[in-house]
């Protein structure tokens, strides 16, 4: 009892403030989030203005999404390692720079390397952001709040990025697209500086593994490359398939380094023999590949093939943005009735069957059938899924392994998103063909959405097949006893004692 008395005193008077954490952590998100589709109305003024190609041009989202995916399991293990607050500290310093100097590029190569060096201190703050979410709020009720608020920030971001960037664009600049993540980054790097506390990093082993971080951001961008490259070469050609080959291999180099390194390894191996987390991680890969490439098709149907103004298009995604908050609140009323599977199964269930609602779309469609409607029922969904499947991959985590872990869900989504917008981009393209017109356009955007729709689908089937059959939080939240501080040390020995995406074990 001494012990446990002990470790409870050492929490209280840690100097945490849960609800200042909490802030930072949903500012961070949200400026997050409004990068990842800030710039998708803009994109038409972006080459415009900086003389961008058809395939040049993709390379503002895949820049950021690439590097942002590619090096968050480094971001995730170096906040393990070096501490959660100063890795923090650093992206978002680094992520505050590159937006303002992307806001002053000149040409495309400096943006390019703008939204590369955004996506890098992106890569720093997600996770520990994410880690001390988990670490300030173990378990409970809390907990479950705590999720809430950090999914409705992540859902807000991402669609209201559509709406500032519509706003931004016609009556200011595209550069300004840019430059709102300044303040916003200023904001968070104020509020963390004083008011998260430093604490002590929870692994101090060897030195993180650089090289398969190099390693697995260079394959997933050869891969993304010769993917989106097939508008120009066939998949049969010898530059494709080159390209894929070279691709493969660096990935397999990656996985053999992180096997036989003497330094830190970037992930363990063995987590993803935890069902929770691999379930949860291919769920968030499939269900971020559906969503942003959503966002992209729908902005360019309303551009290019309606004939809206960026201002306007960025308010008809207000109902998708409202629609993703009503998901993640309900997830939260939710969360203390059903189980996380349930919710992932219901939510991707409803994002499959909006995006199927979006396919429908015609050159001579209207705001309220062909996109208020599926708006409300795919954003509701995502939102849905958002918080649940956060906790699921988080919560049966050993302690000197959540930052890892969180690197590894954020990573999931945004490699997701990347591979998702190349492969439904490059099919939308052949289906349009090169006959440019809004007929034309029309066609490919709708089969890119409707193949969107089939992601969420496959989603359901691993959450149904690959994670467990657990039960909900119980509603009262614990009080004063021992386990309300108590954490798991080994997620993979029990890994069946998730019970909820508030609580650990069935107590």
């Amino acid at each position: 009892m001494a012990a446990q008395g002990t470790e409870i005193e050492v929490t209280q008077s840690s100097g945490v403030r849960p609800g200042l954490t909490l802030a930072v952590v949903a500012v961070v998100q949200f400026m997050v989030s409004v990068d990842l589709s800030v710039v998708n109305v803009a994109l038409p003024q972006m080459a415009a203005g900086l003389g961008f190609s058809a395939v040049g041009l993709s390379w503002v989202i895949h820049a950021y999404a690439l590097t942002f995916g590619g090096l968050l399991l480094l971001g995730g293990k170096a906040a393990d390692r070096y501490g959660r607050k100063r890795v923090l500290l650093f992206g978002l310093a680094l992520f505050g720079l590159a937006s303002f100097v992307g806001g002053l590029a000149q040409e495309p190569g400096q943006l390019v390397a703008a939204r590369a060096a955004q996506g890098i201190g992106a890569a720093a703050l997600a996770p520990a952001a994410l880690a001390l979410l988990t670490g300030t709020f173990p378990t409970g009720r809390a907990r479950v709040r705590a999720f809430g608020v950090w999914s409705a920030a992540n859902a807000a971001g991402g669609a209201l990025g559509v709406l500032m960037g519509g706003l931004l664009t016609q009556y200011a600049s595209w550069r300004w697209v840019m430059f709102v993540s300044v303040p916003m980054a200023a904001c968070a790097l104020t509020l963390a500086w004083r008011g998260v506390a430093d604490g002590r990093p929870n692994a101090r082993g060897g030195r993180p593994d650089v090289l398969g971080a190099v390693l697995a951001t260079a394959g997933l961008t050869l891969l993304v490359f010769g993917v989106v490259r097939t508008d120009r070469y066939a998949w049969s050609s010898s530059v494709t398939l080159t390209t894929l080959v070279v691709a493969a291999a660096l990935l397999f180099a990656f996985i053999h380094v992180e096997r036989t390194t003497a330094r830190e390894p970037l992930i363990r191996l063995g987590l993803f023999a935890n069902r929770s987390v691999a379930g949860a991680n291919a769920y968030n890969l499939l269900v971020g590949a559906a969503m942003t490439s959503s966002f992209y098709f729908v902005s360019l149907y309303l551009q290019r093939v309606l004939g809206t103004g960026p201002a306007r298009t960025g308010v008809m995604f207000l109902p998708f943005a409202l629609g993703l908050v009503v998901g993640s609140v309900f997830a939260v009323k939710l969360g203390y009735r059903l189980a996380p599977r349930t919710l992932l199964v219901v939510g991707g269930l409803m994002a499959s069957v909006g995006l199927g609602w979006f396919g429908l779309i015609s050159p001579g469609g209207t705001f309220t059938i062909d996109i208020l409607g599926p708006s409300i029922v795919a954003s509701v969904g995502f939102g849905l899924c958002l918080g649940p499947v956060v906790s699921t991959a988080t919560a049966g985590v050993a302690p000197h392994e959540t930052g890892t872990a969180s690197g590894l869900l954020n990573s999931s989504r945004q490699i997701g998103a990347s591979l998702g917008l190349a492969a439904l981009g490059t099919a939308a393209h052949n289906r349009t063909g090169w006959t440019i017109t809004p007929e034309t356009l029309n066609d490919g955007y709708a089969w890119g959405l409707t193949l969107a729709a089939g992601l969420p689908v496959f989603a359901v089937l691993i959450a149904l097949t690959v994670l467990r059959r657990t039960s909900p939080p119980s509603q009262p939240e614990q009080r004063g006893g021992p386990d309300t501080h108590r954490r798991t040390t080994d997620a993979d020995d029990q890994p069946s004692r998730l019970q909820g995406w508030g609580r650990r074990g069935g107590r």
